[in-house]
């Protein structure tokens, strides 16, 4: 296991720590996705064949994890001046169309069962399959969530909710597989459809984050950094404060009012007080941009 990630590591640590983590889930999924796929198309189970292919979408998201990862590591560039992390929160993005196309995927597939009245074929190891299956990806969803949790990876967050989906996807298949020995195929498409709402709320909760991330919405309360800015000495008011950024990658910056007669050496060293100390006091914060303005002029 990859323990969280240390104040002292290096970004190049928490590329790695998520590549490998990756790596790891991948494998996972589509040794899933094997395993359902081999049985469904063995025991002619259209609804174990579905699930199997929605794991393999699983998969296609950690690949294209992996790419994201590998773009975001790279250091900064004359053409990347802020770095290329954002290129995770992108990925990551990707995710919740991924999930989008699914969900239309499984309500088309459902409704041509519903027109064609098909009926999966039924077995003791048909549950045996889809419950070991089903353990496997809790595994993986909550030990994804709580890496991605501890590195502060959207990447890893948005992967887990996707696994999530997988886990209610073999839910519904457990419940088909059930009411078609009950004599109630229909029941099958039916649980899909529920299945789909679920996984368009994920992708929703997913491109809500990200969204954010991509277009600069304010990444932390004003009235904290004010507050931090306001303690050091030297320093009248504090206004015009921006944030923006990832929850581990937050750019801020700010005006700083002070004595209009102090000198600009002492002003400079106001301004880098005031940074060390947001960096120190706010977690998350990489960058602070400090604009120094002169107090009003005295009226006579």
């Amino acid at each position: 296991m990859i323990g969280p990630i240390k104040e002292n590591e290096t970004m190049s640590d928490y590329f790695n720590n998520v590549r490998r983590i990756l790596f790891w889930i991948l494998l996972l999924n589509w040794a899933v996705a094997l395993a359902k796929l081999a049985y469904g198309i063995i025991t002619h189970c259209s609804s174990m064949v579905a699930d199997g292919v929605h794991s393999f979408s699983d998969g296609a998201t950690n690949v294209i994890g992996l790419l994201g990862i590998w773009i975001a590591a790279k250091p900064v560039d004359k053409n990347h001046p802020y770095g290329h992390k954002k290129y995770e929160t992108f990925a990551a993005l990707t995710v919740a169309f991924l999930l989008f196309l699914l969900a239309l995927v499984i309500v088309h597939e459902s409704l041509e069962r519903l027109k064609r009245g098909l009926s999966p074929d039924v077995n003791f190891f048909s549950f045996v399959v889809i419950v070991v299956t089903m353990g496997v990806n809790i595994f993986v969803m909550v030990y994804e969530k709580n890496k991605g949790k501890a590195l502060g990876s959207d990447l890893l967050i948005a992967d887990a909710l996707h696994t999530r989906s997988d886990i209610l996807v073999s839910l519904g298949v457990i419940v088909a597989l059930v009411s078609a020995r009950l004599g109630y195929p229909a029941l099958d498409s039916i649980c899909a459809f529920i299945i789909a709402g679920f996984i368009v709320k994920t992708g929703f909760d997913i491109a809500r984050c990200t969204t954010g991330v991509l277009c600069d919405s304010a990444a932390l309360a004003v009235g904290e950094l004010r507050k931090v800015a306001m303690e050091i000495k030297g320093v009248k008011e504090c206004h015009r404060i921006r944030t923006r950024g990832r929850a581990d990658d937050i750019h801020v910056d700010l005006h700083l009012i002070v004595d209009r007669d102090m000198p600009v050496g002492v002003a400079h060293d106001i301004s880098d007080r005031v940074e060390e100390k947001i960096k120190r006091a706010v977690k998350g914060v990489t960058d602070v941009v400090v604009h120094i303005e002169p107090s009003p002029k005295s009226r006579v």
